[in-house]
């Protein structure tokens, strides 16, 4: 049987970064050290920081009852009035938001100072999007498809901005822009997904187009996870979503010729190699 792991498939450069900002922080003997949300989607390493004593703070509400210790602002990055309420509180902030990130924060704010209304295209709930829409105004807006765009009655001639979370589909975001581009006039479109999101995107369905069996490793709540499982369903109708090795339950048997790997941004390489050694034996 062949097994083909994607070249791209781990931690990005932005995670490897914020994971390795908490460890230094228990490193240097610092307490009490919290993260405002998990540090990453991906229950084993959270566990492994808990057991280390690395608090996870879930809420503003609950950080603003924080009076000393060590918060570190994961990759995703928050918006203006967390770092605010750090500051407003003395706690000591280990910035690990990646920098690409970061580059969204500074074109919301400029944009919307400039009078562009600013339209983010991604997953209103997930953190990194919250915290991108935590730079803009009242008037900052977040959609996933044309359709919500249609809903949303923006006035005719209005200036837009449109930028997109690091992680979402490129070929969605490129054909949301196409459509949208033909209602108004007035547009500055910046691509802000993250060249390392494109490129695992591009491998995911490449590998899954040519074998038999697709697997998908990441946390479930990893939006670039999901979205490379959407990637590889269409091409790969045996495409498996999992945690772990141990979540890996193929139907088939005896069939298989060929398996593709590839894994979100937010596993670790341990778990991929575990994949990758046994997952002959599953089959």
């Amino acid at each position: 049987m062949e097994v083909i792991v994607a070249k791209t498939a781990g931690f990005c450069f932005g995670v490897k970064r914020a994971v390795d900002k908490v460890y230094e922080q228990i490193e240097m003997g610092k307490k009490p050290i919290y993260t405002f949300g998990p540090i990453i989607h991906n229950e084993e390493v959270v566990s492994d920081l808990e057991k280390k004593g690395v608090a996870v703070i879930e809420s503003e509400e609950e950080l603003g009852k924080l009076r000393e210790g060590v918060v570190v602002i994961r990759s995703h990055g928050v918006g203006r009035a967390v770092y605010d309420v750090l500051r407003k509180n003395g706690l000591e902030i280990v910035d690990a938001t990646c920098p690409f990130v970061r580059k969204i924060h500074h074109i919301v704010e400029e944009q919307c100072a400039a009078g562009r209304r600013v339209i983010i295209v991604g997953n209103g709930h997930h953190p990194e999007v919250e915290g991108i829409k935590g730079w803009g105004n009242d008037h900052t807006l977040v959609i996933a498809s044309f359709e919500e765009f249609e809903k949303l009655g923006i006035a005719p001639g209005e200036k837009l901005c449109i930028v997109a979370q690091t992680t979402f589909n490129y070929n969605k975001f490129q054909d949301l822009v196409e459509k949208i581009s033909k209602t108004y006039y007035d547009i500055l479109v910046l691509n802000t997904i993250c060249n390392a999101t494109q490129e695992r995107q591009v491998e995911a369905r490449q590998i899954a187009s040519q074998v038999d069996v697709m697997i998908v490793i990441g946390g479930r709540n990893s939006s670039n996870t999901q979205k490379l499982y959407e990637i590889c369903r269409e091409e790969c109708k045996d495409t498996y979503y999992i945690q772990t090795l141990d979540d890996f339950k193929p139907e088939k048997a005896g069939t298989v010729r060929s398996v593709g790997i590839t894994a979100g941004a937010s596993t670790p390489n341990q778990i991929i190699e575990e994949v990758h050694t046994n997952v002959r034996i599953k089959f």
